[in-house]
């Protein structure tokens, strides 16, 4: 897999996820919808310790400006 994810991109995924597990943790989101957050906060994990988004591969975005 090519990285294709940026830095600031990166750090954008990391404080939307903190503020996810925030919010659930707190119970401000709960049942069905803060599932589903929990799972955008997984997937924003592992696509930025991978660098790799695979709906940006699909796009053809690139934020990555490592050659």
């Amino acid at each position: 897999m090519k990285r294709n994810m940026g830095t600031a991109d990166k750090t954008i995924r990391v404080l939307l996820a903190l503020t996810f597990i925030y919010l659930y943790a707190y119970e401000y989101i709960t049942g069905t919808l803060g599932l589903i957050l929990m799972l955008v906060t997984l997937f924003f994990n592992i696509s930025c310790i991978v660098g790799h988004c695979p709906l940006y591969a699909a796009l053809g975005i690139n934020t990555n400006k490592k050659k």
